[in-house]
């Protein structure tokens, strides 16, 4: 079990003078396993396919292309590594290097040690690289989110996590789900592990959200969310019994 394949997603809109270090992370980080590294393109129009192409060519792991022919956000970017995905649990990371890749085999691990009733592991950030005002709103939007959904979750919106893929693949996708995992996976019927982790400053470019635009999405989504828990009760865990 614990040299199964990972699928890790890398949902990225033009980041390609981030992505070469942060495989080398990745690399190190996951010394020893098996893995594999899908980086969805969200139709990016900078260097991004050049870059994946010199990499893929000069890395012993496999470091898959999926491209968007133009940008649907990042929640529809992780859906598609999840149907890409070919390892049996899959890890998010953001493209910008703010997340840091060595906390992905904690998650895994984590993940895996939970048990079976547990569908997520859910990075945390300690010591956040943001501005203060992003971090002001990214704080009241998480401690919104728990008061309406309950998901005992500190952030949602940190962009390591560890998914069993069949579990990812059954949850609904919209614009915003990937801020709702925890929420989403506690709806399928099983819970989810939080593990802390420590945020970096981005090294190249700029995010491409804005505080307002987040925010007032993430109103939307909140509600979305909210009327879909109350709408569908939470799935069974179901097992075929048999006689004789």
């Amino acid at each position: 079990m614990a040299d199964a394949l990972i699928s890790i997603v890398i949902p990225c809109r033009n980041e390609a003078a981030n992505l070469p270090l942060l495989i080398d992370e990745i690399a190190a980080a996951m010394q020893g396993r098996e893995f594999e590294i899908i980086v969805v393109d969200d139709g990016s129009s900078d260097d991004t396919p050049a870059v994946l192409a010199a990499e893929a060519g000069k890395r012993p792991f496999a470091v898959r292309h999926m491209r968007h022919a133009s940008s649907c956000g990042q929640s529809l970017a992780v859906r598609t590594g999840a149907w890409a995905a070919r390892g049996e649990i899959v890890a998010t990371i953001d493209g910008d290097g703010q997340n840091d890749p060595q906390y992905i085999p904690a998650l895994v691990d984590a993940l895996r040690q939970a048990g079976p009733n547990y569908g997520a592991a859910q990075g945390q950030r300690l010591k956040r690289r943001d501005s203060k005002p992003k971090q002001l709103a990214s704080r009241f939007a998480n401690w919104l989110r728990n008061v309406i959904l309950h998901d005992e979750t500190r952030d949602t919106g940190c962009g390591l996590k560890a998914v069993h893929t069949q579990i990812l693949r059954r949850l609904p996708f919209f614009d915003g789900t990937h801020r709702f995992v925890p929420a989403l996976v506690i709806q399928e019927g099983y819970r989810v592990v939080h593990c802390d982790v420590v945020d970096r400053s981005r090294r190249h470019g700029k995010s491409n959200y804005g505080i307002f635009d987040r925010g007032l999405q993430g109103v939307l989504d909140l509600g979305g969310v909210w009327w879909l828990r109350r709408r569908r009760r939470r799935m069974p865990r179901a097992e075929e019994v048999g006689h004789g």
